[in-house]
């Protein structure tokens, strides 16, 4: 039970004359000594105050986005069931349009050999699945990778139960150097174009949203590397664009 404020100030006060008493009856050192002069605190400057505040987000980051994997099912609502080649499998029928017929087509051609031993198996682009309770609900999600070829990209899903469905909460791609769970939270570890630094990404799961949210994005420097020497800009046009503002993390 917490006690309200007035009775802990009046505890202090008991304590502090206590504390006072017993200093009093020492002959020794012992006495109350200042610990210096207090740092001034210092408010943060709100800059442009009539700045008109914006009603709505310039560029759409797929911050909640979930959806029932179609053709899938949970046996028993026990995620460990599902098998998780034949989540990806649903992920590009659902898509052929980014993977049989688009930029990453060598995807779904190496999607023949999972399931199959030796070199050919090797090939399968579905990594190992990882399970923990990510949601809080007392039952275990699914963690799940799978390369994006060609090229250098990892997928990043994280799917959970909701009776015999499977929904998925969290989706990233990236060229992923790191994965960890922590908590209720996804963190990724992706290398960044300045030398000695890489981004830091976390997804944890929010109850609201009934999603992983991106609460987490950073750069964070991993070691020696030169000085990145600025760039100067070409044109006045590309300080604005929003090509060029929208980094994409």
């Amino acid at each position: 039970m917490f006690r309200s404020r007035p009775t802990r100030s009046a505890f202090a006060a008991v304590g502090f004359v206590l504390l006072a008493s017993v200093l009093a009856g020492c002959g020794d050192a012992g006495e109350l000594k200042g610990a210096g002069s207090t740092p001034t605190a210092i408010s943060p400057d709100r800059l442009w105050p009539d700045l008109t505040p914006a009603a709505s987000p310039a560029f759409d980051i797929g911050e909640v986005e979930t959806q029932v994997v179609k053709g899938v099912t949970v046996p028993d609502g026990d995620i460990r069931k599902v098998d998780p080649v034949a989540v990806v499998r649903a992920e590009i029928a659902a898509a052929p349009g980014d993977y049989s017929e688009g930029a990453y087509d060598e995807t779904a051609r190496r999607m023949a050999d999972c399931g199959k031993s030796g070199t050919e198996g090797a090939r399968c682009p579905v990594l190992k699945a990882y399970y923990r309770d990510l949601t809080g609900d007392g039952r275990e999600d699914m963690t799940l990778g799978f390369r994006q070829l060609p090229g250098n990209l990892t997928a990043v899903r994280v799917y959970t139960a909701r009776g015999d469905r499977l929904l998925q909460v969290m989706s990233y791609e990236d060229a992923v150097s790191g994965v960890e769970l922590a908590g209720r939270s996804v963190i990724i570890r992706a290398p960044s174009e300045v030398a000695g630094y890489e981004y830091r990404l976390q997804w944890t799961w929010d109850q609201q949203q009934q999603a992983m949210l991106l609460t987490h994005d950073e750069m964070l420097r991993t070691g020696g590397g030169r000085k990145h020497s600025p760039q100067p800009s070409t044109s006045p046009s590309s300080l604005s664009s929003p090509s060029a503002s929208a980094s994409g993390r």
